[in-house]
């Protein structure tokens, strides 16, 4: 499943060129609208496909495992997060699926994902304790949990109103992005696929698709073939973060960050893998498979800050974009509307510092450069 999620998931957004932290940078730097709507789109088709699944009863687990409480430290790391993925030219899977298409800065900032994920060992004990002093509505993750409705009444709303403001949008032509190239696919397109990977990952193993604990478990096995004896001394690799029976297929699975083949990374090593060579099978089918490496030092220096920042950011969080936007945020999960609350200034900040230091010596070629950076 994990394979195959990934592989579709990777070829998908190859051809669209899904770049979520493009999305993010183009509206707050260009005021550029049209692909942030197709995450909007993305959010609320699986907000309707999740619930119809529950109403038919394949989510016994709802909300899924890995979801928590709301507590300040979400804002906190999609701030900081924000920051990373525009830094870094892509989010956690932006990254994968460029690096499958020949990108060696998107290699880089795999780099910086893998030390950020790793380096938040060390202040795991002190973020901990603020995570724990800090959350509100203990034992509650959703509005309907703490509005103590049933799901679909909240649901029902948001996604009415969102199928209105969709339903505008394409009757002015605002889902549609012009474009001649070869293969391309339309982000609409993509936005609807993705979903559906999302519900049926969702329905199949009890959880949306996710990725940066198999990024901490690179990192660990890292770490312990280096620093073996420090590593040995971090309780945050010796956590079990999942730990559940999943009714629907009676599989026990469990499994944490540290560097074990455990369920975690039997579920997501597939997908990462998947998406790399998706992309890679993808980019080589339309000849665009490319070794882009000749640009500036300042985006190496770039690329590799910001992935350093987001792995660092996805574990204070806890978990990404593509955890809370993909699967937290379409449940109406307060911890991921949190999240995209400091996503934006904090896209906002990576976007000035990408534009006035990084492209500093370009005056007039920061849009250019945006999108350069955005295919690269």
């Amino acid at each position: 499943m994990g394979l195959a999620a990934g592989l579709a998931s990777g070829v998908v957004m190859h051809r669209s060129d899904f770049c979520i932290a493009g999305m993010f940078r183009d509206l707050i730097l260009f005021r550029k609208a049209v692909m942030i709507r197709m995450l909007f789109l993305l959010v609320i088709t699986s907000m309707i496909l999740f619930e119809i699944a529950r109403q038919a009863g394949f989510l016994p687990l709802y909300p899924f495992p890995l979801l928590y409480p709301p507590t300040p430290a979400n804002l906190i790391g999609g701030f900081l997060f924000g920051i990373g993925m525009v830094l870094a030219g892509g989010c956690v899977v932006g990254t994968l699926y460029r690096m499958g298409a020949g990108s060696v800065l998107s290699a880089v900032a795999f780099g910086g994902l893998i030390g950020g994920s790793a380096l938040y060992a060390e202040v795991h004990p002190s973020w901990s304790a603020f995570v724990k002093a800090t959350t509100f509505f203990p034992g509650k993750i959703t509005i309907a949990q703490v509005s103590g409705v049933d799901p679909i009444i909240p649901l029902a709303a948001v996604s009415a109103a969102g199928l209105f403001v969709l339903f505008r949008w394409q009757r002015q032509g605002l889902l549609v992005r012009r474009a001649a190239v070869q293969g391309y696919l339309q982000p609409w397109k993509a936005a609807i696929a993705l979903s559906l990977t999302s519900t049926a990952s969702y329905v199949l193993v009890g959880m949306p698709m996710g990725i940066t604990s198999s990024f901490v478990k690179i990192g660990g096995y890292i770490e312990q073939a280096i620093f073996p004896a420090h590593m040995e001394g971090l309780s945050f690799f010796k956590a079990v973060s999942l730990k559940y029976t999943y009714p629907l297929t009676g599989v026990y699975l469990q499994g944490g960050p540290g560097p074990v083949a455990d369920a975690l990374a039997v579920i997501q090593f597939p997908i990462v893998a998947g998406i790399i060579i998706g992309s890679a099978v993808s980019a080589v089918s339309l000849k665009e498979f490319h070794l882009h490496f000749r640009v500036p030092a300042k985006q190496y220096v770039s690329v590799l800050a910001g992935g350093v920042i987001m792995g660092l950011a996805s574990r204070m969080a806890p978990t990404c974009n593509v955890w809370h936007l993909l699967g937290g945020l379409p449940i109406l999960s307060i911890s991921s509307i949190l999240f995209l609350g400091g996503l934006f200034p904090g896209a906002w900040i990576g976007g000035l510092i990408l534009s006035r230091v990084v492209l500093s010596a370009r005056p007039g070629m920061e849009e250019a450069e945006g999108k350069l950076q955005c295919k690269i």
